[in-house]
């Protein structure tokens, strides 16, 4: 008897903790996206944001521009985004944050992220007005270490660090935010940094009813995400196991009671 009472022991320890360790990798990630540009300047489109093995990368710099990111670049959609990288890491969590974000607005998400798995950040949205600018990294941010915590509590991204996809030639009257964005005209060059155009904007009304003004020097920040993470609470489920099995200890003591006899 006492064997068997130290074999559900055993059991019921081994479930609850397996199932603990589990949950222990599940956080909360509260994502927070700023923007910081010079009132009249620049607005974003949504963010695009996916937490991953590390294996998504969704452009290179002096590379042509796939259909991805140029889905971000040209509209803001980043539709075909999304469907790269849902296909590239099927156990990723994915997400948009927010919408249109003017000047000194934020917006927050939050997301239920297995860090244990997905431990690297990838992100990329459409910068307006423009014909195919973005941000974004063109690669994988190890956001976690290898027991959970945040490595960083933000990302600022400046002027500098504002991307030209190459894929559509610089045309205000086709560019998102002032002008018809469904007349584009393939440039067919290649990613490279590129903010100094966006002063050629300078003086148009915007979709938000304001005479843009770029202002945007060099090394000016423009854009920041934040990040906290917190613990998911221990679910009742957890509890009510190894409440369950733990209940089966007096059972075995009673029919060790009725063999013994």
């Amino acid at each position: 008897m006492r064997r068997s009472l130290r074999q559900f022991g055993a059991v019921a320890a081994t479930l609850v903790l397996s199932s603990t360790a589990v949950h222990a990798q599940q956080r909360l990630v509260t994502v927070t996206a700023t923007n910081l540009a010079p009132t009249n300047s620049i607005a974003f489109a949504p963010l695009h944001i996916g937490f991953h093995r590390g294996i998504f990368d969704s452009f290179n710099i002096g590379q042509t521009a796939g259909a991805g990111i140029i889905s971000v670049a040209e509209g803001g959609s980043g539709t075909q985004w999304q469907a790269d990288f849902a296909a590239a890491d099927p156990t990723a969590t994915r997400g948009t944050v927010g919408g249109l974000l003017q000047a000194g607005q934020s917006v927050s998400q939050t997301f239920l992220v297995n860090v244990g798995l997905n431990r690297y950040f990838s992100f990329a949205n459409m910068v307006v007005p423009s014909n195919d600018f973005f941000l974004g990294n063109d690669n994988p941010l190890e956001l976690f270490n290898s027991s959970g915590n945040l490595l960083m509590s933000s990302i600022l991204q400046t002027s500098n660090q504002i991307w030209d996809a190459g894929s559509e030639l610089f045309d205000p009257a086709a560019a998102a935010f002032v002008g018809n964005n469904d007349l584009r005209t393939p440039q067919n060059s290649v990613v490279s940094f590129n903010f100094a155009e966006l002063a050629g904007f300078n003086g148009l009304t915007t979709g938000a009813g304001y005479v843009f003004d770029s202002q945007l020097t060099a090394g000016q920040s423009v854009y920041r995400i934040d990040f906290t993470s917190v613990a998911v609470p221990e679910p009742n489920s957890v509890a009510l196991l190894a409440c369950g099995v733990l209940a089966l200890v007096p059972l075995a003591r009673r029919r060790g009671r009725s063999t013994n006899a």
